[in-house]
């Protein structure tokens, strides 16, 4: 039976047209047979959504749901995503066949289509060992920032990370990274989704996934790239003979992901002995059937098993990497409290003030800070800015998302600058700059170290934060989301809010506070500016709006570039010696509460409150 048999019309010519490429180019017999059947069910609406749009690249590259259609992840839009990637790539490297490029992928399956990270990975490998392209395939999972490393360390065109990382199990992404290690931006994405519109028929041989095995083009990094990655965390590492003697024990969790080997190994080179790991969560498991959402970030309402294992070990510090092991949420026994689970904002003034202290150890000229920086997106805390303040060193802002801060960090290096720490409130942290990538390996080490270092001074981590805002001023955040699963009550909120008294009108006040400047980096918009133009970059496909209140209070609503969630993010930065932090935290959730209520209206537009 050929395609046109197995294509039932519409009467929508694109729709008809999509259809009839779909079951011709597809060869995956379980994704072609869910479009076959919803064009014999003549399901219009469901065959739109899959097929008559394309996934753009977003903050962490392309992310969708795994199934048939042009808008999912899938075996036949990796193969075109790839297509695409390497005709771009061999218009900008005359070296690329001496270049090359990296592939790695964690441990996501899906029954359904057949759709595993190892086999998608595979088929971007056949897509350019196919044109003669050499490919270092990591041989087993990997930590996501262990592509972007590799590709600095083998001199790589450029890496893919098939990953979703904290997604729901039914999502996949794809991640791209350009040759200095950061993730794709512009003009690049544009770019690549050009020449994948351009080239969207597959090649034959782009469906030979044995490439994988039998090319004399494909090596595997896998040995190498790991003793590199241990071997360099001793830049990160600066009181190994400390660590090995410290009583503290610690918990590790991998959220079912790819975490565990490699926190157990980095640990080792640290000079610790390896923590504790969660039986349950530790070996990988795509359903992540011990979690309700496999994403740490959530904080102890999925920490669940860690805390009580961590109880009966007598273990005080909780760890736990995300899937792709890119993030780290920590929590700490309070003698008194309970568990305390660290927001990524709190755990960025720890490892901000841990990595500014080691400098500090080995750098004593004032001139010295003249060309050391911190970078952390705008959604973030400003408590770098506070350090930079009154440390004299350089803070700079980016654009939410870790590719920003990856290319402003290659940006600041080409000019003989050096960073220390970066983060994004996600918990998304970077400690030194091995990988230009978040990275939740290197970054559990560096808090076991610090931990280490505090409890011979009789600290916790909470009482450090503590010494951290008593010295640098109070910054108190709050961070959290409402899910809207319709794109169009997404644009009518955002439309609202820059017409809500008036055309061109922004929010006068909120919360009983006016509102003193307004920034819209999808518009380009910023009152603050004398010519009222953003100086952070536009971003007209994702919406972001950011108010600065009379009171201090700045407020930022935007929309997520991998989850159907509209984030809002407010803190309250006192300076040092201002203590009431009571009354502090009760205004900033008032605001908050308001900033929800009347900007967002989630009644209204039938919004999904996050559970707590």
């Amino acid at each position: 039976m050929n395609a046109n048999q197995n294509c039932h019309a519409t009467g929508d010519p694109q729709l008809d047209k999509a259809i009839y490429q779909w079951i011709t180019w597809d060869r995956n017999v379980l994704t072609r047979a869910q479009i076959e059947e919803l064009s014999r069910e003549k399901n219009v609406d469901e065959l739109r959504r899959r097929l008559c749009y394309r996934m753009a690249f977003g903050t962490a590259g392309l992310r969708a749901a795994m199934g048939a259609g042009f808008s999912c992840i899938n075996d036949l839009t990796v193969i075109q995503s790839t297509q695409g990637m390497y005709k771009y790539l061999s218009k900008f490297f005359p070296d690329l066949r001496s270049r090359g490029v990296v592939v790695g992928y964690d441990t996501r399956a899906q029954d359904a289509s057949g759709c595993t990270s190892e086999r998608l990975a595979r088929l971007t490998a056949a897509v350019m060992l196919c044109k003669d392209i050499p490919v270092h395939l990591f041989s087993t999972y990997v930590p996501t920032p262990f592509v972007p490393y590799a590709v600095k360390k083998l001199g790589a065109a450029a890496g893919v990370m098939v990953t979703a990382s904290h997604n729901p199990k039914e999502d996949n992404g794809y991640k791209v990274y350009w040759h200095n290690g950061a993730q794709i931006s512009s003009p690049h994405d544009k770019e690549i989704l050009r020449c994948i519109e351009d080239s969207t028929e597959p090649w034959p041989e782009s469906w030979n996934e044995g490439l994988a095995d039998s090319s004399p083009l494909r090596s595997d990094p896998l040995d190498k790239i790991t003793r590199l990655y241990m071997d360099e965390l001793a830049t990160v590492c600066f009181h190994r003979e400390l660590n090995s003697q410290s009583p503290l024990k610690f918990v590790h969790s991998s959220f079912h992901g790819v975490g565990h080997n490699y926190v157990q190994r980095a640990f080792q080179a640290c000079g610790f002995p390896p923590p504790i790991p969660v039986p349950e969560q530790k070996d990988p498991d795509p359903s992540f059937s011990t979690v309700s959402c496999p994403n740490p970030e959530e904080g102890a309402s999925v920490l669940e098993l860690s805390l009580r294992l961590a109880e009966r070990e007598g273990a005080k510090i909780v760890l736990a990497t995300d899937p792709d092991a890119d993030r780290l949420a920590v929590a700490e026994l309070r003698d008194t409290c309970g568990w305390k689970a660290f927001t990524g904002n709190e755990l960025a003034a720890l490892l901000g003030w841990w990595m500014l202290y080691n400098w500090k150890e080995t750098h004593s000229e004032p001139s010295d800070t003249d060309k050391v920086y911190m970078l952390a997106t705008t959604v973030s805390s400003k408590i770098l800015k506070a350090f930079a303040q009154m440390e004299g060193f350089h803070f700079e802002e980016t654009l939410p998302g870790f590719k920003w801060i990856g290319n402003k960090i290659h940006e600041l290096e080409k000019t003989g600058n050096e960073v220390i720490f970066s983060f994004e409130e996600s918990i998304g942290f970077l400690c030194g700059t091995m990988v230009p990538d978040k990275d939740g390996v290197s970054a559990a080490v560096v808090v076991a170290e610090m931990a280490a270092y505090l409890h011979t001074k009789n600290l916790t981590l909470n009482q450090q934060l503590q010494n951290i805002y008593e010295t640098y001023g109070y910054h108190i955040s709050k961070t959290s989301y409402v899910i809207c699963n319709d794109p169009p009550t997404v644009k009518r909120i955002f439309t609202r809010l820059r017409n809500f008294e008036g055309e061109n009108v922004y929010p006068k006040s909120c919360g009983g506070y006016n509102i003193v400047n307004v920034r819209d980096v999808t518009t380009g918009y910023d009152s603050s500016q004398p010519d009222q133009k953003c100086v952070l970059p536009v971003t007209k496909s994702s919406q972001m709006v950011t108010f600065t209140l009379q009171n201090g209070i700045v407020a930022t609503l935007r929309t997520s570039g991998t989850e159907p969630k509209i984030k809002f993010y407010t803190e309250f930065c006192v300076p040092p010696g201002k203590s009431d932090i009571t009354n502090l935290e009760d205004e900033l959730k008032k605001v908050t509460s308001v900033l929800v209520e009347e900007f967002l209206e989630p009644d209204k537009n039938n919004l999904i409150q996050r559970r707590v």
